[in-house]
């Protein structure tokens, strides 16, 4: 009873009730990604979209599904796979908010503190 109360109110955590029923009733699947997360489109192919396999956070698709659901890519990257560069690396979710965001140099957030020997603190007398 809680998961169908859920579903009904939350949109961040997967599908609504009503996305859901949208995705059955006007929506082809067209495929899934390496996350889980399922992509449609309408019959006629104008309309795409994206059912997230858990949260609903955008950085979670590939570049690859991103640039078919923004339709810059006719095929789905699981029919007409994009060619790899050898100097790209593998898709990263955002990081914000977590341990493996990026700290720059000298951030209060950095593991190694950044000292200097042309700064003296100024101290009261």
């Amino acid at each position: 009873m809680l998961r169908l109360i859920l579903r009904i109110f939350t949109w961040w955590d997967g599908q609504t009730l009503n996305t859901q029923f949208w995705s059955w009733r006007n929506g082809v699947k067209v495929g899934d990604d390496i996350d889980g997360n399922r992509f449609y489109q309408n019959r006629d192919g104008s309309r795409r979209w994206v059912i997230y396999n858990g949260e609903a956070e955008a950085s979670r698709v590939s570049p690859e599904w991103h640039g078919w659901l923004h339709q810059t890519y006719q095929d789905p990257p699981n029919k007409e796979p994009l060619p790899r560069k050898p100097w790209e690396k593998e898709h990263l979710e955002n990081m914000t908010g977590t341990e493996m965001a990026h700290a720059p140099r000298g951030s209060l957030r950095a593991r190694q503190r950044v000292t200097r020997s042309d700064y003296e603190a100024w101290t009261p007398e």
